[in-house]
C-alpha cells in the first residue's frame, strides 16, 4: 500500500518537474518571471500538503493567501458606504440650517407686519374704545361736570349727535362742524390740566361727543391724580353713553367708582353704570349697581341724585 503511494507520489513529482521544466524556458527572465515561479512553487507545496497530509517537516502550510483584490474590494466598499453616509448627513444638516434660517426670517417678518397692523388700527380706534373691549377697564377714564344737564337737553344733544355722526361716518367732518368745534374756546388759566378738562366739558355740552371723547381721554391719561380726574372719568363715560355707546361707556363708569369710591363723581358713575347696563339689557348687573349705589351713597340716593335714582329703579324689576 505504501509502495503504491510512493509510486503515485513519484509519478506526480515527475509530472510536476516535467511541467516546470517545460514552462521555465518560456518565462521571461525578469522580476515578473521570478514572481511567477515563486507562486508556482507555492502552489506545488500546497498540492504536496494535500497529497501527503502529515507532520513531515519537508511540507509546509499553504502559502496561498486570500486574493488581495477581494479584501481591497471589501475595504473600498466599506469606505465608500461610510463616505456616502457622511455626505448625506452633511446635506441634511445644511438643509436643516437653511430651513431654520427661513423660519426665523418668516417669524421676524410676521412680527413686523403685526406691529404695523396694530399701529394702523390704533390710529383709527381711540384708546378708550380699545380699553372697553378688555375684561377690565383701561387706566384712562372720564366723568362729569358739577352741573347735570336736564333730560330735555340730553335728548336734543343725542339727536344732534346721531344726525351729525351719520354724515360724519359717510364723508367725514363737514366744514361747518369743524368751524363749530374751532369756535369753542379752551380756557386759559393757571391750571393747564383743569383747562383741558373744561375744554372737554364744553365739547360734550355742545354735543360734539367724538371730540369730547378724544379730549377727555387725553386729560384722564395725562392727569390721573388731578383733583378733576374723578370728573373727567365720569364725563368721558357720559360722552360715550350720550353718543349711544353704552358698551364703551360702562368700563369708564366702573373704573371711576373702583379707583376712588370717595371721589366727587364716584356715586354718579355708579348710577350711570346702572343706566348703561339697562341700555344693554343686562338687568342683573343694573340691579347690582343700583343696590350698591343705595348702600354706599345713601345721602346721594335721598338727596342730589334722588330723582335719577328713582328713574333708574322704575326701569328695572330687581329681586
Amino acid at each position: 500500500m505504501s509502495f503504491g503511494r510512493s509510486l503515485r507520489a513519484t509519478g506526480l513529482g515527475a509530472a510536476m518537474i516535467a511541467l516546470l521544466a517545460t514552462a521555465t524556458p518560456a518565462l521571461p527572465q525578469d522580476d515578473n518571471a521570478e514572481n511567477r515561479i515563486r507562486r508556482l512553487e507555492s502552489e506545488v507545496r500546497a498540492l504536496q500538503r494535500k497529497v501527503f497530509p502529515g507532520g513531515d517537516g519537508r511540507y509546509f502550510e499553504p502559502e496561498i493567501s486570500a486574493q488581495p483584490s477581494v479584501e481591497s474590494t471589501v475595504n473600498t466598499s466599506s469606505t465608500t458606504a461610510v463616505t456616502d453616509i457622511l455626505a448625506r448627513l452633511d446635506a441634511l444638516e445644511s438643509q436643516l440650517q437653511a430651513q431654520t434660517s427661513q423660519i426665523e426670517e418668516n417669524a421676524n417678518a410676521l412680527r413686523l407686519l403685526t406691529t404695523r397692523l396694530e399701529a394702523m388700527e390704533g390710529a383709527r380706534v381711540s384708546p378708550s374704545t380699545s380699553a372697553s373691549s378688555a375684561s377690565s377697564p383701561v387706566t384712562t377714564p372720564a366723568d362729569d361736570n358739577d352741573s347735570i344737564v336736564s333730560p330735555s337737553t340730553d335728548a336734543v344733544a343725542r339727536n344732534t349727535a346721531s344726525m351729525t355722526g351719520a354724515s360724519s361716518a359717510a364723508q367725514g367732518p363737514s366744514a361747518e362742524r369743524l368751524a363749530a368745534v374751532q369756535a369753542i374756546a379752551k380756557p386759559q388759566t393757571d391750571d393747564p390740566a383743569d383747562d383741558e378738562y373744561s375744554y372737554g366739558f364744553r365739547l360734550w355740552d355742545a354735543g360734539f361727543y367724538p371730540e369730547a371723547q378724544q379730549q377727555l381721554t387725553m386729560f384722564v391719561e395725562q392727569n390721573p391724580s388731578h383733583w378733576r380726574a374723578t370728573y373727567g372719568r365720569n364725563l368721558l363715560g357720559r360722552a360715550y353713553l350720550d353718543d349711544g355707546k353704552a358698551r364703551e361707556a360702562a368700563p369708564w363708569f366702573l373704573k371711576n367708582y373702583q379707583d376712588d369710591k370717595g371721589g366727587a363723581r364716584a356715586g354718579d358713575s355708579l348710577l350711570y353704570l346702572a343706566e348703561a347696563m339697562i341700555a344693554l339689557d343686562d338687568t342683573n348687573r343694573a340691579c347690582i349697581a343700583l343696590a350698591e349705589f343705595a348702600e354706599t351713597y345713601p345721602a346721594l340716593a335721598s338727596g342730589r341724585l334722588s330723582g335719577q335714582y328713582a328713574t333708574q329703579r322704575s326701569r328695572v324689576t330687581c329681586n
